[in-house]
């Protein structure tokens, strides 16, 4: 198998799994987000060390590591962006708005391509234009007919995207990355816990072995992906993985919609239709300009 052919597998892989999320944190129902959020951190440490360990058989030198300064913020600040983000998330999944995490999933590549155009000057192509005015459309309507702003799936993709934009510019190598998320933000995670205990107790250190277990499951289920899209991103194009990431929110709208049953009114048909015809632009402008370079 090529290595573009096994990125590609991958990736879809990644996706797959992430898409079926929802599963898992149905037996989490109205979990307390915040203790899920710190436990999730608490415990990615060791599993992230595992995986370091397995990549490049020998211990992270945290001592170099704590030398990159410039890595080390941008580390520290991009954790934090994605703990926003993955604790709206987590929040959707947990409390039957798993449309709503699709829909946070469905605009994050377009917030992207907003990104590269109002902070980083990038020039966009007409496919990705269309694209953002038709979902701008979209979130629009669902904004004046609802009359609230769909704050879960707005936090999901602005923070998400915040979150790329900080891991594009560390220097750790991906597994190490992974690895120092998790642990510059543990010392905080641990207090959090601690002090919650505290003075109001815990909900996950006091609903039996299972449901703690769940809490701590989550730190796996999350970096397992990660760790076939980082492997990913190494051996296939971006453009490939770039197509492939609309299969976890169609994963999870289906879910939503056929196994647990959640409402999709009149007004989300309309909103997620412009949306997905945007999509659909950049799909076509993407294929089109791989045939190019085929022939080329």
């Amino acid at each position: 198998m090529s290595e573009q052919r096994l990125g590609n597998w991958m990736a879809a892989i990644s996706f797959f799994l992430w898409g079926i999320l929802p599963l898992y944190y149905q037996f989490l129902p109205n979990a307390a987000t915040d203790e899920l959020l710190a436990v999730r951190l608490v415990a990615s440490v060791p599993c992230g060390l595992i995986i370091v360990l397995a990549i490049t058989k020998r211990l992270p030198n945290l001592k170099a590591l704590w030398a990159d300064k410039y890595s080390l913020k941008l580390t520290f600040l991009g954790s934090l962006m994605m703990s926003i983000s993955w604790a709206a998330f987590t929040w959707a999944l947990t409390n039957d708005r798993v449309i709503d995490a699709s829909l946070g999933f469905f605009i994050s590549p377009l917030m992207m391509s907003a990104l590269g155009v109002f902070v980083l000057g990038e020039s966009l192509s007409l496919g990705k234009k269309v694209a953002l005015s038709l979902a701008a459309i979209g979130i629009s309507y669902q904004i004046i007919q609802y009359g609230q702003i769909p704050v879960i799936a707005l936090l999901m993709a602005v923070f998400f995207t915040l979150y790329g934009w900080c891991k594009k510019k560390i220097r750790y190598d991906w597994s190490t990355c992974l690895f120092m998320e998790a642990l510059v933000l543990t010392p905080f995670a641990l207090s959090y816990l601690l002090f919650k205990e505290w003075s109001l107790g815990t909900e996950s250190l006091h609903q039996g072995w299972q449901v703690f277990s769940l809490y701590m499951g989550a730190a796996p289920a999350t970096l397992i992906p990660l760790v076939f899209y980082s492997i990913a991103i190494r051996l296939t194009t971006m453009s490939t993985v770039g197509l492939m990431q609309y299969i976890e929110p169609s994963i999870q709208f289906l879910i939503a919609i056929f196994l647990f049953g959640e409402l999709f009114d009149q007004v989300k048909l309309v909103s997620f239709s412009f949306i997905w015809a945007g999509l659909l632009f950049i799909v076509l402008e993407s294929l089109r300009t791989r045939h190019k370079l085929r022939k080329a």
